[in-house]
C-alpha cells in the first residue's frame, strides 16, 4: 500500500524559522556548511552519529544525497546567531525503518546532532530537542515522530522520553541494535505541558 509522503521541505531555504524560545532554523548549506558538519562529527562525543571516520568530502557527499533524496532535509538549528545543531527530517515510508513498522500517513522521522559549544548551558540540549519537535510539528506537518536511536545511547533514550517519546520495541540495523519509539503532538504537549497554539500564536 502506498503512503502519501507528509515530507516537505520548510521554506526555510528562502527564509529562517525563529523559535519562540529563541531558536533559528534554516536549511543545511552545501558547501558552506560541510567543514563544521565534520569538525563536530570527528570528535568523540559522536561515535553514535558514525561518521567519525568520514573525511570532508564524504560527509559533503552524504548530505547533498540527503539533500537531493526528495524525501529528507538536513536543517541547522541556531542559539544566538550560533550554530548549534543539526537535524534530519525524513519520511520514513522512504527509508530503511518502513521493515519494521507499519509506516502511517503523517509520520516524519528525525535525528538530531547537538554540536560542542565553548559556554555550558544547563538544559540546552533539551531546550534545542524540544525546539525541533515544535519545528516539525508546527512547520513540516507532523502527525507522528518516529525515531530509531540506539539501543545503548542513554542521553539520547532521556531526552526522548522528557519530549513524550513511546518506546515500541528494539530492532536491529546493520550497524546498530535500534530501539524504535513513537511520539504524537499529543503526547509532546502533554509531557511538555504546553501546546503548540500556546508557543506559535
Amino acid at each position: 500500500m502506498r503512503i502519501d509522503s507528509v515530507h516537505r521541505r520548510a521554506q526555510a531555504a528562502l527564509a529562517s524559522y525563529r523559535d519562540a524560545e529563541g531558536f533559528v532554523f534554516r536549511a543545511l548549506r552545501i558547501p558552506q556548511d560541510v567543514p563544521m558538519l565534520h569538525r563536530w562529527f570527528t570528535q568523540e562525543r559522536a561515535a553514535f552519529w558514525l561518521m567519525q571516520d568520514k573525511t570532508e568530502d564524504e560527509v559533503r557527499e552524504a548530505y547533498q544525497a540527503l539533500m537531493d533524496s526528495g524525501t529528507a532535509t538536513a536543517y541547522i538549528g541556531l542559539h544566538e546567531g550560533r550554530p548549534a545543531f543539526l537535524a534530519e527530517c525524513y519520511d520514513p515510508a522512504h527509508d530503511r525503518i518502513r521493515s519494521f513498522y507499519e509506516v502511517r500517513p503523517g509520520d516524519l522521522g528525525m535525528h538530531i546532532f547537538v554540536g560542542p559549544s565553548d559556554v555550558r548551558i544547563r538544559g540546552f540540549t533539551r531546550a534545542a530537542f524540544h525546539a525541533l519537535m515544535r519545528f516539525m510539528f508546527a512547520h513540516l506537518g507532523a502527525e507522528r515522530i518516529v525515531v530509531e536511536p540506539d539501543a545503548t545511547n542513554q542521553k539520547i533514550h532521556a531526552l526522548n522520553r522528557s519530549a513524550g517519546f513511546v518506546y515500541d520495541r528494539d530492532v536491529v540495523f546493520t550497524e546498530k541494535i535500534a530501539s524504535l519509539a513513537f511520539c504524537t503532538r499529543r503526547d509532546f504537549e502533554q509531557a511538555t505541558a504546553a501546546t503548540l497554539e500556546e508557543i506559535h500564536p
